[in-house]
């Protein structure tokens, strides 16, 4: 009688794909809200908006022509800063804690983390900046009712202003995000957002006015070249993209396009998209411990 042999069955060698993107989202929700800086930057963010708009608006109260909507996106350009700073503190905090080597242990593919990062900070800062443009609102009524006036919020481009005012804030969360989860360390992610955010657009604006003759007669029909070119590069900045999503009506800089609302959504899109990818690309494919 001849013994069956049984054949011996090799198992395939899988690699854990890790937990599921929804528990991920859950995990780093929880890891900002747990952070006291998230409270404090939007807190700080709605607070300064709405006095710094009360503020313009009570010194433009006295003018003649005074609109108080007019106003209304006048902090953005400080406002801003809160959202950028929470993003980069996001983008940097597995790294500065050293925390990451347990995160990634846990999900090996190590790109769902930054997406879920991507998620909550965008979902958190839309609600700062629901509540931020919503201080604004609130920081033009005691100077509109000096003048006996009502801002309607309804008027021809208005809503268009409060939607990208919102979207400009979330674009600068998660450009701080895509910034420190790029450079991984707090410092240099702050230093390259000022250089990005506050020092390039001052440069720029010396270099518009550099290039034009200060003698000149002005007329928006003939910009010199070279102005024309610095105009067009600040435009597609997040700055200038910014700019476009706060003021959609405004007909952009002297000889550069204008973008309008949905043209500035993309060039915004752009400086967050770009850096992310190139973030999910460095955390996938290098060591860094």
């Amino acid at each position: 009688m001849t013994a069956s042999v049984t054949p011996s069955v090799r198992r395939a060698a899988t690699t854990p794909s890790g937990p599921s993107f929804a528990r991920v989202v859950r995990a780093e929700w929880t890891k900002l809200l747990g952070l006291r800086s998230t409270l404090a930057v939007a807190v700080a963010t709605v607070v300064v908006t709405g006095l710094l708009t009360h503020l313009f608006a009570s010194a433009s109260s006295g003018d003649p022509g005074f609109v108080p909507t007019r106003n209304l996106a006048d902090a953005l350009p400080l406002a801003f800063l809160g959202p950028l700073v929470l993003g980069i503190l996001v983008g940097t905090g597995e790294f500065s804690t050293g925390t990451f080597r347990s995160t990634f242990a846990a999900v090996p593919r190590r790109v769902p983390v930054l997406l879920a990062q991507a998620v909550v900070t965008a979902a958190v800062v839309l609600g700062v900046g629901v509540l931020t443009v919503g201080a604004a609102v609130l920081g033009i009524l005691p100077a509109a009712g000096s003048r006996g006036m009502t801002p309607d919020l309804a008027d021809a481009g208005i809503p268009l202003l409060l939607l990208g005012s919102v979207c400009y804030l979330v674009g600068a969360g998660l450009l701080g995000l895509a910034i420190g989860a790029l450079l991984r360390r707090p410092v240099p992610a702050m230093v390259a957002a000022v250089v990005l955010l506050l020092v390039a657009p001052v440069v720029l604006s010396f270099a518009a006015e550099a290039g034009s003759d200060p003698m000149a007669v002005y007329d928006p029909e003939d910009v010199p070249a070279a102005t024309a070119a610095v105009n067009t590069v600040e435009t597609f900045t997040p700055v200038g993209a910014g700019s476009g999503l706060t003021n959609p009506d405004g007909g952009g800089l002297d000889g550069a396009p204008d973008l309008g609302l949905g043209g500035s959504a993309l060039v915004m899109a752009g400086w967050v998209v770009v850096p992310l990818i190139v973030a999910a690309f460095r955390w996938r494919r290098r060591d860094l411990g």
